[in-house]
């Protein structure tokens, strides 16, 4: 009945358990979730007005595929000033940022092509490797490495068919902020080996320690990356689903190709949105990155004083990913904190064959729900 294609395909970790989560609530169940990883904050007000403006004015209809070229310039200027990425507007694609990974996918991988992940990584990335026919070859994280991506790593997995290496800094879902230095070997790799780079920089606005290196702004690399970046972490505008992808114009050209035959355009209201979220006050970046780092600080004091759980304090983005000392599946883990301590996690079988024996937290949560939920944890733990 089904394509065989689907065969490959699992529903995404997150979004199922957010979806039970919804269904736990909408019945009186007391949860707190750490699971979405989207923030708790509400979308700052000039961003909403700017879309209620755009509304009363009746600006509703279709926008170029590409989107409205005042909102491509306005990311181009971003990404040179804040990642030194050497674009401007015509290699802008305004899109939401998981339509610009799958179609990424679609647009470089032949079937049989391989593109390496990390292992861990967010689940979203296998499974649009394989919607596209490829093969997937995982380079393995370390702890000892806090989860970076390095170049060793990936030196590990090149063969003949390497096509793409996806790249995540910060990561999802280990918080890892990958250093110059990994950057730089891995983008050597691509140039001696002739792969392709889909450098996902959706939290490069949250890094704590360290620095956020984009790899397609290292000499030789604009031509064989595509960055995707968006407004959903950043600007707490998750429901909004826009984002953008930054490509050298051969690229760009399939990429916008495929846009125009799957949802033409983004909503136009919202790229108005959008262009105020960029050209409007950035108070409230700097105040969620703020908050962030207190609530990261808040759940490792709080986790290092729940002996079965262990890890390494991220240095990115809003996640840390514990190891757990019982010989339970992620699956189960998740089910087990979920059902005794009324607490939502994601299972780590969610992120790779790494993920098995870990589960994702979330702490894109009110302090208040943080410290209520870690002392349920460690009591559900303790019953074990």
């Amino acid at each position: 009945m089904f394509a065989k294609r689907m065969e490959n395909v699992l529903e995404s970790g997150t979004v199922k358990t957010a979806n039970l989560v919804s269904k736990l609530k909408g019945e009186g169940a007391d949860i707190i979730s750490f699971s979405m990883g989207e923030p708790d904050f509400h979308t700052p007000e000039n961003i909403k007005e700017a879309c209620m403006r755009s509304l009363a004015n009746n600006f509703t209809y279709y926008t170029p595929s590409a989107g409205i070229p005042e909102l491509r310039r306005a990311i181009a200027d971003r990404c040179r000033r804040l990642n030194n990425i050497p674009c401007d507007a015509s290699n802008v694609l305004v899109t939401p940022t998981k339509q610009a990974i799958f179609m990424t996918m679609l647009a470089m991988v032949d079937e049989g092509d391989e593109v390496i992940l990390p292992d861990i990584a967010w689940g979203t990335f296998e499974a649009c490797a394989r919607l596209a026919g490829g093969k997937v070859r995982y380079a393995h994280l370390s702890v000892e490495n806090a989860f970076r991506m390095t170049p060793e790593a990936v030196a590990e997995k090149i063969t003949k068919r390497t096509k793409l290496l996806v790249l995540n800094s910060p990561s999802n879902p280990c918080g890892a902020v990958l250093t110059k230095g990994d950057v730089k070997g891995i983008a050597d790799l691509a140039q001696d080996h002739g792969f392709f780079v889909l450098a996902d920089e959706i939290y490069n606005q949250l890094v704590f320690e360290g620095e956020h290196v984009s790899i397609s702004s290292l000499e030789g690399m604009f031509d064989r990356t595509i960055t995707v970046d968006g407004f959903s972490k950043t600007y707490a505008m998750t429901g909004w689903r826009a984002g953008w992808a930054v490509a050298p114009k051969p690229i760009f050209k399939e990429l916008n190709k495929l846009q125009t035959q799957s949802i033409t355009c983004v909503t136009s209201f919202v790229q108005q949105a959008c262009l105020e979220a960029l050209l409007g006050p950035q108070g409230s970046v700097a105040m969620m990155k703020q908050e962030f780092k207190a609530r990261r600080e808040l759940v490792y004091a709080l986790m290092k004083d729940i002996p079965s759980l262990d890890c390494p304090m991220p240095s990115g983005a809003f996640y840390m990913m514990p190891s757990y000392a019982f010989d339970m599946s992620s699956e189960d883990m998740a089910a087990y904190l979920l059902e005794e301590a009324h607490v939502a996690v994601t299972p780590g079988s969610a992120f790779g064959p790494a993920g098995e024996g870990r589960f994702r937290l979330s702490y894109a949560a009110s302090r208040e729900n943080i410290e209520k939920g870690m002392a349920r944890i460690k009591d559900a733990l303790a019953r074990l």
